[in-house]
């Protein structure tokens, strides 16, 4: 029986750190590389794995904590970090002010994207789901 427990928690273990999302301070070199070309004053981001497989750098900036994404390949693909709501654009404020006073805002991000360029990306709860709703600086809804 004691053999058989140590079976059984042996295999859990291998599985919990097998699945982890944690890549423990590991990239492929691509990705590392093109990360100090765009923040060379970053030494030690913490590297995480996302569900597509896709790598994150955790870091700070400034004190400001930041998330930039990298295909394996080393494309860089975004760069998020949280912000107040009273350091969106006026325009971004007032679109809200205007027309989603009513709805709680969970989290607001500045993105930088590949495609999209800057925009806010503002989390409300709607019909009692949290929804994202992406706005660029000029307070349009661009999602």
């Amino acid at each position: 029986m004691k053999n058989l427990m140590s079976y059984v928690f042996v295999i859990f273990m291998i599985a919990s750190f097998g699945c982890s999302p944690v890549v423990k301070g590991q990239a492929p070199e691509a990705v590392k590389s093109n990360f100090k070309k765009m923040y060379p004053n970053e030494n030690d981001p913490d590297w995480h794995l996302d569900k597509n497989g896709n790598y994150e750098a955790h870091f700070k900036k400034g004190g400001e904590k930041y998330r930039a994404d990298y295909l394996p390949d080393g494309t860089w693909y975004e760069t998020e970090s949280n912000i107040k709501k009273k350091h969106l654009p006026e325009a971004v404020q007032e679109r809200i002010e205007k027309d989603f006073d009513d709805y709680k805002i969970y989290e607001i991000e500045r993105v930088e994207h590949h495609a999209k360029g800057l925009f806010f990306d503002v989390e409300f709860k709607i019909d009692g789901e949290k929804k994202d709703i992406e706005f660029n600086a000029f307070g349009e809804i661009i999602n």
